[in-house]
């Protein structure tokens, strides 16, 4: 089964974008990603809603 997740981003906290993940994962999401309000790529880590 799949659900939403929203990624934070580590720098700011802003919640910029929203995924589907495997409800069966056992990492957590991390990725880089550009984040609008710091102007740059940051690590953007997984949050549930």
């Amino acid at each position: 089964m799949r659900e939403y997740v929203s990624l934070e981003c580590t720098e700011c906290g802003n919640r910029n974008y929203r995924t589907q993940i495997d409800s069966r994962a056992q990492k957590k999401l991390e990725l880089k990603k550009y984040c609008k309000f710091d102007r740059k790529r940051t690590a953007h880590k997984e949050k549930k809603k």
